[in-house]
């Protein structure tokens, strides 16, 4: 759908909403104090004869006069625009993961946000691209100096092929991103899967996404282990006997081993990778 034209407060307001409200009270603070100390010296008295000087001069201290109180009203809405935000996306989280709200009931845009949240609290830094229904990365994170990409596909039906994960493929490679997630509501194709194994691609299908939700803790500081871990006993498996992590308590999936004198073989990685490693040998 075609991006309506906003004036350029509305895109002031949009940005600073994508960022910590914070950002936006410390914006508002300096442009208020910045342009307020311009706007109290006064315009200068020019030369008589120079009109023309006269008029860029007054139009400037003019502006300043107006833009002291607008421009930190606009940086404030968009604070408030961000705290609204954060609280749309915990209680959209909270109603998923509690089965109060389907993932096929959302729209795309919430879809969006959803995964949003649940890399937030696998302690990314999440920004929002807002490219659309249907327009390229959605999500950009950021943890540890590193960047990894995300595409969301809010199929409820139809199976995603391989052509998206390619097309991240490429998006990785240009921004220099770590590594990249496609995650969707419905089904990977086997060429999709294939094609991600063999290029730091994790992919996240409906079923799977709805494990790790409910799995989602709040965001909490994990004690450092060791990488050596012992392998689950009974009391790390869930009730429907998929195992969990004995470090951080999230999901474990199957991955297959890219490279070194394993590759190829399966293996339980946990779901909270690159943040928590540990694995084990699938029996």
């Amino acid at each position: 759908m075609a991006r309506r034209n906003q004036s350029m407060a509305e895109d002031i307001i949009d940005i600073t909403a994508k960022f910590p409200w914070w950002v936006g009270v410390i914006l508002a603070a300096i442009s208020y104090f910045g342009l307020h100390s311009v706007a109290s010296k006064g315009m200068p008295h020019g030369s008589p004869g120079d009109l023309s000087t006269t008029i860029r001069t007054g139009l400037f201290y003019t502006l300043a006069a107006l833009g002291q109180y607008a421009l930190p009203f606009v940086f404030g809405i968009g604070a408030v625009g961000s705290i609204i935000g954060t609280v749309r996306r915990k209680k959209l989280h909270s109603d998923v993961s509690s089965g109060n709200k389907m993932v096929a009931d959302i729209s795309w845009q919430e879809f969006e946000l959803l995964i949003g949240e649940y890399f937030r609290r696998q302690g990314f830094s999440v920004q929002e691209t807002g490219s659309g229904a249907d327009g390229g990365i959605d999500l950009i994170l950021k943890k540890e100096f590193a960047t990894y990409v995300v595409q969301c596909k809010h199929y409820k039906v139809y199976k995603v092929g391989v052509k998206p994960v390619r097309e991240l493929l490429g998006v990785m490679a240009s921004c220099g991103a770590a590594g990249g997630y496609v995650v969707t509501s419905g089904q990977f194709t086997g060429d999709a899967i294939s094609f991600a194994r063999s290029n730091n691609i994790d992919l996240i299908d409906g079923k799977a996404l709805r494990k790790i939700l409910r799995a989602t803790p709040k965001p909490s500081r994990q004690p450092q282990t060791s990488p050596i871990d012992p392998i689950p006993t009974n009391n790390n498996v869930r009730k429907d006997n998929s195992p969990v992590c004995p470090k951080c308590g999230n999901p474990l999936v199957v991955r297959v081993a890219r490279k070194g004198s394993r590759a190829g073989q399966k293996f339980w990685g946990c779901t909270k990778f690159p943040d928590c490693r540990f694995t084990k040998p699938v029996d």
